[in-house]
């Protein structure tokens, strides 16, 4: 399995980070998980074949996670020759599929019809999803951010990833991730300007010790972040092994 960080941004515009997406690749799969701003020239960027996407999956609704995904929907029509004819399996969490339908009603049928096959699926809490014989999606609710918010855990060749999505503090998270290979944890304010719907590095650190994780990956960075050290601060909760990451980052699982 391997991940690209695409965009380890938020809603701030930053010179050097766009907003959240993920592309995970394994066993066939090729996952997009969040799609914000910035998501599209990012894939070009880094050579990612974003016109392959077999899946999407989005977190919650929240702009910065999932403001371009109407984008990419009509860029597999209009932005790629041959057009796209392969199907597309776009996931979300409860009521995915109503926010689809008003998009639709805003900017056109094609949200809904784009000229290839589209499969909308809402994802429960805890009932894995098979993407394909060998790789399982499995959400967990993140309530402390809003009443819809997912993080997401990729099961394939024997390793699991996590991805928190946003969140704050939560302990239920942490022993639902326990275990993990690698943990994708959010890290938006430094310590000192916590809120309680987001993580700092040290809140990320214990999550990740709580978590077992074996890497700790930092993302999801406001600008107060910037000119700080997530990563040491996070180590001090967090033995292991711990990564500010920056958009165009890869690792193997």
């Amino acid at each position: 399995m391997r991940l690209t960080v695409l965009g380890t941004g938020t809603v701030a515009p930053l010179p050097e980070r766009t907003a959240a997406a993920y592309w995970v690749e394994s066993a066939g799969v090729t996952l997009l998980m969040d799609c914000g701003a910035g998501t599209m020239n990012r894939c070009a960027r880094f050579g990612i074949p974003w016109h392959q996407a077999t899946h999407v999956a989005i977190t919650h609704f929240h702009v910065d996670h999932w403001g371009e995904l109407p984008a990419f929907l009509f860029a597999g029509r209009w932005g790629t020759l041959p057009p796209r004819s392969a199907p597309l399996i776009v996931i979300g969490p409860a009521g995915f599929r109503t926010r689809l339908v008003v998009l639709a009603g805003a900017l056109g049928d094609w949200v809904l019809d784009p000229g290839y096959p589209l499969e909308i699926r809402e994802i429960a809490p805890h009932a894995p999803m098979e993407l394909t014989p060998g790789v399982t999606l499995e959400a967990c609710r993140t309530p402390t951010h809003t009443p819809e918010s997912l993080a997401y855990s990729v099961r394939a060749e024997g390793r699991r990833l996590v991805y928190t999505g946003d969140t704050g503090p939560d302990e239920a998270l942490g022993r639902w991730a326990n275990p993990c290979d690698l943990l994708v944890a959010e890290c938006s304010l430094p310590d000192g300007q916590g809120i309680s719907i987001h993580l700092t590095p040290s809140q990320a650190g214990d999550l990740a010790r709580a978590a077992a994780a074996k890497r700790l990956v930092l993302s999801h960075f406001y600008p107060p972040v910037e000119g700080t050290d997530p990563a040491g601060v996070a180590r001090r909760a967090f033995p292991g092994e711990v990564i500010a990451a920056k958009d165009g980052d890869t690792f193997n699982l």
